[in-house]
């Protein structure tokens, strides 16, 4: 990260490139293990009300900064999906040229990304009654503990699979109401934040407890994301519902926030951890803006200003941070999605 000075920074055209989809965008993912140093792959999730959706895996070349797609690396979706994530550097695929591609939506399903073709791998489906399934709202997979995905849903429980024997390790009630996101911290710990507005910590040792580390402060506002901060585990990051706040928590000292982010003009839809920085956290919003901020160790009087700011074309819903390439960011509004150099 070239800048770490506090006063705020804007992202200049030189430094942001532009995917134009034939569809809306929600869900994006980086791929870890890139073909070189100088290819980005990503997976890029349409998101129409409707019951066919697509998912493309679309190639950014760093050296002649264009993007490429390849009808053989598009699949039809069920539904939109709701989080798309590739497999941990550590996890088995099938091949060494194919990688693993996670999905949720009505199911979480995994699917094998070979060089010029996809096959469905999976379909994991808790369901007892084959005419409903709950709506899954997002996964994470284990880098720790690769075998391992953890799925929220809209019917307040939170599933761990083991994905290599295909079977539920666990199912937990995690909260009162819909569970709309999931973080692993540790290879058998995980944290989730719900409808009711609390963030739990979960530990597979002891699954009939969890620790209520933070509740909103108006009560039953939704929290909407979970960011656990991989260099530092002390950490995490929330957003509520309708808010211009991210909310900044140190697990040692439960309830109250270390630091609330304030500056974003509308409400915050996404969140990213630095992967190679403890201290650098990634947010973007419906004021069409991602802001990076660098956590001081005390935060000031007057709050904490961001060292970089890129204003997009519209309200930004998505952004995911690149951990094998870690100066790009990707951001998606409307039907684009913007790489950023920073």
């Amino acid at each position: 990260m070239e800048n770490s000075s506090t006063q705020e920074s804007h992202l200049g055209a030189e430094n942001f490139f532009t995917y134009d989809s034939p569809y809306p965008i929600y869900a994006m993912a980086f791929s870890p293990s890139a073909s070189s140093d100088k290819t980005h792959r990503i997976a890029v999730g349409s998101f129409l009300e409707e019951y066919n959706n697509k998912v493309d895996i679309v190639s950014f070349d760093d050296e002649t900064l264009t993007f490429r797609t390849d009808p053989n690396l598009s699949f039809d979706h069920p539904y939109p999906p709701t989080k798309l994530m590739f497999n941990p550097t550590g996890a088995k695929s099938l091949r060494k040229s194919s990688e693993l591609l996670a999905s949720s939506g009505d199911y979480l399903r995994l699917w094998e990304v070979r060089e010029n073709s996809i096959e469905p791998r999976s379909v994991f489906n808790n369901s007892k009654t084959s005419e409903f399934c709950a709506p899954l709202t997002s996964f994470d997979w284990n880098e720790l503990e690769p075998r391992r995905i953890g799925t929220s849903s809209i019917d307040t429980t939170c599933t761990i699979w083991d994905v290599e024997r295909g079977v539920v390790e666990t199912q937990l009630i995690a909260h009162d109401k819909e569970v709309y996101d999931i973080a692993w911290g540790e290879a058998g710990v995980f944290a989730s934040v719900s409808a009711d507005g609390s963030v739990r910590i979960f530990d597979l040792r002891d699954k009939e407890h969890s620790t209520i580390i933070y509740e909103s402060p108006q009560p039953d506002t939704p929290l909407l994301r979970l960011a656990w901060n991989k260099q530092d585990l002390r950490y995490m990051a929330t957003i509520l519902m309708d808010s211009n706040k991210v909310v900044i928590l140190d697990i040692r000292s439960p309830t109250l926030p270390v630091a609330e982010l304030e500056r974003h003009l509308g409400s915050v839809n996404a969140i990213a951890w630095a992967p190679q920085s403890g201290r650098h956290i990634c947010s973007a919003g419906d004021d069409t803006q991602a802001l990076i901020w660098e956590l001081p160790t005390v935060a000031g009087p007057s709050g904490i200003d961001p060292i970089l700011a890129y204003s997009a074309g519209s309200e930004i819903n998505q952004l995911q941070w690149s951990a094998a390439q870690p100066d790009w960011i990707a951001i998606s509004f409307a039907s684009k999605m913007q790489l950023l150099k920073v």
